[in-house]
């Protein structure tokens, strides 16, 4: 049976009382270069953004869309970042949690529950429920997906240009080819994760720009 996106979480939620209910996702686990990138949303009951699911199944153009419509109907958002020097320090999962931590604090109200993309709940203090594949599943999980692609997206496009040479407004920071080929001739730079094992296997020293 497929996974069908709607309101069926938020409004079980809603049926044990809860009133502002906090999607939250993250993007960018898997990139060599650059943050990982949280987003918490609270949408109003029954908002309808036509298309929304998980950020990944959606063209660059719909995601944009959405964006913007997100951040106009939610009744609250926030983004929030951690980059590659603590993911090194501290792994790339307590990375996550702690941007999705971070997002949340940011919010202009505070939600008193969470639905969390993933297996992991996080530090905070209201009931909360972590859901596999809870971007497909959820509109709430589904809208913080969508503002943290296309804030990692965008960030990357302008590091592109500080960083030139490794094709990161192409792949995003991801293990492609081409990203893999200039890791080789460039070696990595200050945004590269050097705890991930190609980055670390990079042959010649760190490259400083700007």
């Amino acid at each position: 049976m497929a996974i069908v996106c709607g309101w069926t979480l938020e409004e079980a939620a809603r049926g044990r009382g809860a009133l502002r209910i906090a999607g939250i996702d993250e993007v960018g686990r898997g990139p060599l270069f650059g943050p990982v990138v949280a987003a918490a949303v609270i949408l109003p009951k029954g908002c309808r953004l036509p298309g929304l699911t998980d950020s990944k199944k959606l063209s660059e153009k719909k995601r944009n869309e959405l964006d913007r419509e997100i951040r106009l109907n939610a009744v609250a958002w926030a983004i929030a970042a951690v980059d590659a020097e603590t993911i090194d320090r501290i792994n790339i999962r307590r990375a996550s949690l702690e941007a999705m931590r971070r997002a949340i604090s940011q919010l202009a109200l505070s939600p008193d529950f969470l639905l969390i993309d993933g297996r992991d709940t996080i530090e905070w203090d209201c009931p909360q429920q972590a859901v596999i594949q809870g971007d497909a599943t959820s509109f709430s999980i589904a809208a913080a997906s969508v503002l943290a692609k296309v804030h990692r997206d965008r960030l990357l496009v302008e590091l592109d240009s500080e960083y030139p040479g490794y094709g990161l407004a192409r792949h995003k920071g991801y293990c492609s080819p081409e990203h893999m080929a200039a890791l080789e001739l460039l070696g990595p730079t200050p945004l590269h994760r050097k705890s991930y094992q190609p980055v670390a296997q990079a042959a010649l020293p760190e490259v400083r720009h700007g």
